[in-house]
């Protein structure tokens, strides 16, 4: 039988002064009951109650035994309060794991949720790797792109796209590219976590799809150092439209085969548990939906 129920049914016995009165408290027969001070006696190896045909009472060590069944009882209740307010309520320490050009994006959702919660803690950290959620003790991870692990559950924010682009110090040394295919003959500067790797994924003006394979003398998991790379004239490079869109404006970047468009992409919520979410996780990303809502054109400026 379970333990905790034949805590809490001898409780209620000694309570109600009855096996009977118990059960009816309980919703539970009397056979139940007497099963479950019996089970408790029988695991002790002691008498818990003295029983009389009219009422039961306390053993000596059925008295102390008594005092601390409520003590246990009550700490459950207590937990269990507690862990009801932590789910209604954020508190606590929401550890975030944030790519990192997303962070001007999730800012001022942290700095929102700080002035709205006094009794939460966040504790952000930001890198192109992605981590292991679990492991690491994640609450909640941040990506531009889906993760590889199936068993974690994905919420979308907002939809982006990439943009070919290059410097002109670059067009100057190499010629602008005209063609898609002409890609295959330029130096490409490649993110590491590009989801099609040296694979180029396009749409044409009709919507249909298009590729090509690209290769070059750079690679990395940064977004900043590939636009960087892209700036000082090295390579034509794929870049994420809202991380170049005031370089390109300023015509510090030149956009390359507009009449292409890039797959779209969404930047992602990632976490380990679908059912139960604590109020910390929950109201993050609920902020972080609306906050991504109301910046979709920024996010996706070449949409």
């Amino acid at each position: 039988m379970d333990r905790l129920t034949s805590l809490e049914v001898f409780s209620r016995v000694v309570e109600t002064g009855g096996f009977s009165a118990a059960a009816r408290k309980l919703n539970m027969s009397t056979t139940m009951v007497s099963n479950h001070v019996q089970a408790l006696e029988d695991r002790l190896g002691v008498r818990l109650l003295q029983r009389t045909t009219r009422r039961v009472n306390l053993t000596e060590i059925g008295k102390a035994y008594y005092d601390r069944c409520v003590q246990i009882l009550a700490d459950i209740e207590q937990a269990d309060d507690i862990a009801s307010e932590l789910q209604s309520v954020p508190r606590g320490t929401l550890r975030v794991h944030v790519a990192t050009h997303m962070v001007p994006f999730v800012a001022p959702v942290v700095a929102k949720l700080l002035s709205a919660y006094p009794e939460l803690k966040i504790d952000l950290r930001m890198g192109e790797a992605d981590v292991d959620l679990i492991e690491e003790g994640y609450d909640v991870a941040l990506r531009m792109t889906p993760p590889p692990d199936s068993s974690l559950i994905v919420r979308s924010l907002a939809t982006w796209r990439h943009v070919l682009c290059c410097s002109h110090e670059y067009i100057e040394k190499h010629g602008r590219v005209q063609k898609l295919d002409e890609l295959a003959a330029h130096n490409c500067g490649r993110h590491l976590n590009y989801p099609f790797g040296d694979e180029w994924r396009f749409l044409d003006r009709k919507g249909t799809p298009a590729s090509v394979r690209i290769s070059g003398s750079f690679v990395t998991n940064s977004g900043e150092a590939l636009r960087k790379v892209a700036l000082g004239g090295a390579a034509v490079c794929l870049m994420a439209g809202f991380l170049i869109q005031d370089d390109l404006e300023a015509g510090r970047l030149v956009r390359l085969l507009p009449e292409y468009r890039t797959v779209e992409l969404s930047m992602n919520a990632v976490y380990p548990h679908k059912h139960h979410l604590s109020a910390k996780v929950r109201t993050f990303i609920d902020m972080l939906v609306a906050h991504s809502a109301e910046q979709q054109k920024l996010i996706n400026p070449y949409s």
